[in-house]
């Protein structure tokens, strides 16, 4: 082929892939002048920012990214970058525990010590999976965060490591639940409250590998994500490179004692592994996913593709009043009653990520903010996108 042709197919090619970025966004809407001014205003081209999408049943109606991923290599960010969604992590756990109890190898049901022997204590026995998965087992996050926690918590348990800062910022799972197995008290009787932890969800990764016999990544992709459309999906793996993903940012204060990457007019340091504490474990919220991702698994869960019926009725079960006005927990899902219906979504914050994602089941209409700065007001921030969406009619009941 002739060169001059070839660039000219090559061209050709980035252009389609450039428009595609945000997929299917042929739809125009009523909703780009608004979303861009207040998107646009929050986060500035040359600095850490979000990718924002609002899908309405099958179609694509906003989709814009703003700011930058990497301030190194100045990638800028849009619907395929991977982004930290820390605690909107556990939905994908808890729905993993409601497939292996479809297909018989365990129950919401059993107890803790079925899965760890090691824990002893006689209320472990009272203590359920389902409990879990709805953050109302009573057990208490006693990980150390003080020098004098610390100096307590080796007194009982061996470590790797030789600090409180190292303990958390680099404890894996199995490091990070240990203080398990020498608890003696819950916060309160199983089932009975609701208090959001942790290092119970991160019990749900050894529990996969036990009953599969596959390593907790290799079976998350083969059995959740892959199903779900979700090719570039993964976990945190501290031990290796993985250049594709995001970088978290806070604004940068005083001396850089430790030596963190700091942009080069030094607004911005970065806080994700090594930087930001209780942050490299996996089940609880340590996945990354892009935008574009997240909608095929928004609609690959609610169509049934993933789990049935039956488990996605148990997944959105009003299990326990949550400390947030007229919200329940199900099992890794908040449960919002609204005036626009109920709304299904959750949170996650960590380092320098903070995001948000949301759907309202009887307009078909779902959300996201996934933002690598947490210097935003989120709460007010869903209140002004809530009140655009029904502004602009997209809330209205059976549009």
């Amino acid at each position: 082929m002739h060169k001059n042709h070839a660039g000219y197919l090559i061209g050709i090619l980035f252009l389609l892939i450039t428009q595609s970025s945000c997929a299917n966004r042929g739809l125009q809407s009523n909703l780009q002048a608004p979303l861009d001014s207040l998107f646009g205003s929050m986060f500035r081209p040359d600095e850490p920012g979000a990718i924002v999408l609002v899908a309405k049943g099958d179609s694509v109606v906003y989709c814009e990214g703003f700011g930058l991923a990497n301030l190194a290599d100045r990638t800028p960010i849009n619907d395929t970058t991977l982004i930290n969604i820390c605690s909107i992590s556990k939905q994908f756990s808890a729905v993993a525990l409601l497939k292996l109890q479809e297909e018989g190898l365990l129950s919401l049901d059993d107890s803790l010590p079925k899965y760890f022997p090691e824990l002893r204590a006689p209320f472990y026995n009272k203590i359920t999976l389902r409990h879990l998965l709805s953050h109302t087992s009573g057990i208490p996050d006693s990980r150390p965060r003080s020098r004098e926690e610390w100096n307590e918590y080796v007194k009982h348990h061996e470590s790797s490591f030789s600090t409180v800062r190292d303990f958390k910022l680099y404890s894996l799972t199995s490091e990070s639940t240990r203080y398990l197995t020498g608890l003696q008290n819950l916060n309160f009787k199983p089932g009975t409250a609701y208090e959001y932890e942790n290092p119970t969800y991160q019990l749900i990764l050894p529990i996969i590998q036990k009953v599969t016999g596959m390593d907790f990544c290799e079976w998350m992709d083969s059995a959740i994500f892959k199903p779900a459309g979700m090719e570039s999906t993964v976990y945190i793996e501290p031990a290796k490179k993985q250049p594709q993903l995001s970088h978290g940012y806070i604004k940068a204060i005083g001396p850089n004692r430790h030596n963190y990457y700091r942009s080069p007019d030094g607004k911005w340091e970065e806080c994700d592994y090594g930087e930001a504490d209780f942050f490299p474990t996996k089940a609880d919220g340590g996945l990354y996913t892009c935008a574009r991702e997240f909608l095929a698994w928004e609609r690959a869960l609610f169509s049934g593709r993933i789990i049935g019926t039956k488990s996605l009725k148990e997944a959105f079960t009003h299990y326990i009043a949550t400390d947030i006005a007229s919200t329940d927990y199900g099992l890794g899902f908040f449960l919002e009653n609204t005036l626009n219906g109920e709304k299904i979504y959750h949170t996650g914050d960590n380092g320098g990520y903070l995001t948000v994602e949301a759907y309202y089941p009887e307009t078909e209409l779902f959300y996201l903010i996934f933002a690598n700065r947490p210097d935003w007001n989120r709460d007010r921030t869903v209140e002004k996108i809530d009140s655009i969406l029904l502004r602009k009619g997209w809330l209205a009941a059976g549009n």
